[in-house]
């Protein structure tokens, strides 16, 4: 394929041109999380009248996920750049919708979900992606002047500061934080200087705060991470019975299956503490091979944007950086949770927990992770070099 061919919009070959290494580590945890998700909610399933109701569900999300995988893998990059302007303000459409009376579904008194006939789409976890591809967009576009213009550096922030506001206002703690810490990343990376990247981070970390001080629910959550164990049966339930769970694991675990957490004591034990439920039924091992795995996706990740950006294409660089911050920032912040270094938020472990929007969407990021791959590979092929010398 010649590089003329490819920047009028070619279809990739959905074959050749493969990151392996990526494609399994995605494909393992993935695997694990269809294990974990079974052994996590076999018991919930009674409740509807079939112990395999939920995995049934999280198979059917794993095969829409390969369904819109393979869409994004064989849409072009520079359609991507093109249209993500437009994809931002759908994205803030969608945001807005679901904080209509009447449209927007509740649960667990959070209001994040727009009901598509028996599909509940999370508004939140598109906007992850969608944020993703429109900053890479505007870095290309505005390459100099970032590096140079303040406003320039502010603009962005300020497209931000919409969608994280409607995020809070669902209200979604975690995702909110997810999208800054990610924007943020991207900045830096594209050349922001130095002193408005630090007051930026300090003009994010007073809001922040301010949240946590002015919301009682916020605020509970942070002093029962600091003790759970002053409050074990109210505010720091959730996090006693995750680290109890890890205890009981030491280092090869009770085995899959034998975890007494996940029937009686941890709540959401297949979606947000899943991490809990594998320390349980794996020990340390199973922790371990994890963390690893969301190591070998973070490497890819920034290996491929690496390559991207010496081969030119900048707008593949950003959207690989951008999905390396945003997935290893929200694996982070969820193992974290579970192991209490950080206070409880609902954010699911990308690929295993349960959760057919986080599953969709993380799985669309992989696949245009993998189509800039594919664009490296090309390139690298039209210049005569070996694709895996430089990835």
């Amino acid at each position: 394929m010649t590089q003329m061919a490819r920047h009028k919009g070619s279809v990739a070959s959905p074959v050749k041109g493969l990151d392996w290494i990526l494609l399994s580590a995605i494909f393992t945890l993935a695997a694990i999380g269809l294990v974990m998700v079974s052994s996590a909610s076999l018991h919930l399933g009674d409740r509807y009248g079939n112990s395999f109701h939920f995995l049934n569900r999280h198979l059917f999300a794993m095969g829409l996920t390969l369904i819109a995988a393979s869409f994004v893998f064989l849409v072009p990059p520079a359609w991507w750049e093109r249209g993500s302007t437009p994809l931002y303000f759908v994205g803030l459409l969608l945001l807005a919708v679901v904080l209509i009376p009447g449209v927007g579904k509740e649960v667990n008194g959070a209001t994040r979900w727009i009901a598509i006939g028996s599909f509940n789409l999370q508004t939140s976890e598109l906007m992850k992606l969608i944020m993703v591809v429109y900053m890479a967009g505007y870095l290309v576009r505005q390459k100099d002047e970032v590096t140079h213009s303040i406003w320039s550096f502010i603009k962005p922030l300020v497209m931000l500061l919409l969608a994280s506001i409607m995020t809070i206002m669902q209200p979604d703690f975690g995702t909110t934080v997810v999208l800054l810490v990610t924007v943020f990343g991207m900045l830096f990376l594209a050349g922001a200087p130095l002193w408005q990247f630090i007051s930026l981070l300090a003009l994010a970390a007073a809001a922040l705060v301010a949240l946590v001080l002015t919301s009682p629910y916020r605020m509970a959550r942070v002093t029962s991470f600091l003790n759970p164990w002053a409050d074990p049966l109210d505010s720091g339930y959730q996090l006693s019975q995750a680290l109890i769970a890890f205890g009981r694991g030491e280092w090869f675990g009770v085995g899959l299956g034998n975890g007494v957490q996940k029937q009686f004591y941890l709540p959401e034990a297949h979606t947000d503490f899943i991490m809990a439920v594998i320390g349980e039924e794996f020990g340390l091992l199973g922790t371990l091979l994890i963390i690893i795995l969301f190591g070998v996706i973070i490497w890819r990740a920034f290996s491929i944007g690496a390559v991207a950006e010496s081969l030119g294409q900048r707008f593949s660089a950003y959207i690989a950086y951008g999905v390396g911050l945003w997935i290893g920032l929200q694996a982070f912040i969820n193992i974290g949770v579970n192991v209490g270094i950080l206070p409880t938020k609902g954010l699911t472990l990308p690929f295993v927990s349960y959760g057919s929007n986080s599953l969709i969407i993380s799985g669309m990021a992989m696949a245009l992770l993998l189509r800039v791959y594919r664009e490296n590979c090309s390139d690298e092929k039209a210049r005569g070099g070996l694709p895996w010398q430089r990835a």
